[in-house]
């Protein structure tokens, strides 16, 4: 997405306020919001450990729906600290109808009414290596031990989505990731809206020789799909089953790398060039 700018005749000289020029921009993490409140908990947790990373970065949580602060809330706050500059962090596995259609509305309509401020969306967080690296590390929390890859099938857990983009991609990560991490089998699944579902892909996998099967939730928090996804490992009698994704080191990392590609490409888009 291109930064959204107002037109030059429009824009006051911002020189030494935080947020222009010389100053990195701020981060604005863009959550789904939930019902379930450990899912506000989880995405607070994640974006502390990014502090850590960044601890000159100034990090910021905008809901789009379910909690607060909202996403508008937030930029309006931003924009009256004289924050001038953002990056919009969809924090997304895959780019579907939030990324492509409500996140950038979001902003869009935010910005026309904040004249002083630009803002750039990032990329969603998936695929990347990260993140699969981010499911083995759960995997072996839940007590998958080194040496068991071989004899393991492991059902990717995502919590589905109606457009055919996202599913292609969950299917390419669960056969890229048997590639390069020597699971005997991979098979992607999900909790709504696309088949199969968690308890088919473990008798599948079962059915074809898996000795072991585990689950790999590939969401990013506790809430009403993931427990869909664990009800249907236990209903399939599956051997493991590894928490969400969570506050996983690997998405602070990648949080960190998603907003120095958005500060790269609106350098190169004509934007004013920053340092991460």
């Amino acid at each position: 997405m291109r930064a959204l700018r107002v037109p030059a005749r429009h824009a006051p000289d911002t020189r030494g306020t935080p947020g222009t020029r010389g100053d990195r921009p701020a981060l604005l993490v863009v959550a789904h919001g939930s019902r379930d409140p450990r899912h506000a908990a989880t995405v607070a947790a994640l974006c502390a450990r990014l502090r850590g990373l960044r601890p000159k970065l100034r990090v910021e949580v905008g809901h789009l729906d379910f909690n607060a602060p909202s996403v508008p809330q937030v930029l309006t706050r931003l924009h009256a600290d004289g924050v001038r500059r953002v990056v919009a962090l969809p924090l997304l596995l895959t780019r579907a109808f939030h990324a492509k259609a409500d996140i950038p509305a979001v902003l869009g309509e935010t910005v026309a009414r904040l004249p002083r401020l630009t803002v750039r969306q990032a990329d969603v967080l998936g695929p990347d290596r990260l993140l699969t690296a981010a499911l083995e590390r759960r995997l072996h929390e839940a007590g998958l031990r080194p040496g068991d890859e071989r004899s393991t099938g492991v059902v990717l857990a995502s919590a589905g989505s109606s457009d055919p983009e996202a599913i292609a991609v969950i299917a390419d990560i669960a056969r890229e990731w048997r590639h390069i991490s020597g699971w005997c089998a991979v098979r992607p699944a999900f909790a709504s809206a696309s088949l199969p579902r968690t308890a088919d892909a473990v008798r599948e996998l079962r059915a074809r020789g898996a000795r072991r099967v585990a689950v790999a939730p590939y969401v990013l928090a506790p809430g009403f799909l993931p427990d869909r996804i664990a009800a249907g490992a236990r209903e399939a009698g599956a051997d493991l089953l590894a928490p969400v994704l969570g506050d996983a080191p690997e998405l602070a990392r990648l949080m960190a790398r998603r907003y120095d590609e958005a500060l790269v490409r609106w350098a190169a888009d004509g934007g004013v060039p920053v340092s991460a």
